[in-house]
């Protein structure tokens, strides 16, 4: 399936879809949580995850003892969502505020990587949050390996919305003599690092990598 199936086709608002899939992964590609669903007992559930696109999937991971992580590793049907948050749009009406969003929702059946394939997802995900790390610390043991499980979502169906621009208010606001005078804009929302912080236990003598001096976001 693609971004266009009946089940992921956007019906509230649907200008702010957005269909092309180089503007999904960029979305994919600028997260750092997802939230993944689960139904556990007729409840759902949402859980925060680590994640990280790699080409037409989405990998994420959790522990092997985790009963909704087996649940999905089953082949529970899931929802992973990815939502950007970059700005608060300030209305001259509390209706018409809202925010500028880019907010990617993807349908699925999770798949359980093992192996090489599963090292390489573990990577991926590594190298995602945290650039150039990899190749500088441990890596997992056969002990930690086996307490991880490393889940697949396939990028098949999916759908993108983005809101973006000025505040739409109602003409009769716009030019009322008392809330045709109330500021209204856009108040952008900014992730950034900020200053390394050393572990009490990691010597003074040992430098900052170079690579953690460079993230930016």
């Amino acid at each position: 399936m693609s971004a266009m199936s009946e089940r992921t086709r956007i019906r509230r608002l649907p200008a702010k879809a957005v269909t092309e899939r180089l503007e999904l992964d960029r979305v994919l590609d600028a997260g750092l949580v997802a939230h993944v669903t689960v139904i556990d007992h007729d409840v759902p559930l949402a859980l925060p995850v680590a994640y990280a696109r790699r080409h037409d999937e989405v990998l994420f991971h959790g522990s092997t003892g985790s009963r909704l992580f087996r649940r999905l590793a089953d082949g529970e049907p899931t929802c992973l969502t990815v939502t950007l948050l970059d700005g608060l749009v300030l209305a001259r009406s509390a209706f018409e505020s809202s925010m500028h969003y880019r907010s990617a929702m993807l349908l699925g059946t999770a798949t359980r990587l093992s192996g090489d394939d599963e090292l390489d997802a573990l990577r991926t995900i590594t190298e995602h949050l945290l650039p150039g790390r990899w190749q500088e610390c441990r890596q997992p043991s056969a002990k930690e390996r086996t307490a991880t499980m490393t889940l697949s979502l396939p990028i098949d169906e999916w759908s993108l919305k983005v809101s973006e621009g000025d505040p739409e208010d109602d003409p009769a606001d716009v030019i009322d003599d008392t809330y045709g005078r109330i500021w209204a804009g856009v108040v952008p929302v900014q992730e950034s690092f900020g200053p390394p912080r050393r572990a009490v236990d990691c010597p003074d003598d040992i430098p900052t990598p170079a690579y953690v001096q460079g993230w930016r976001r």
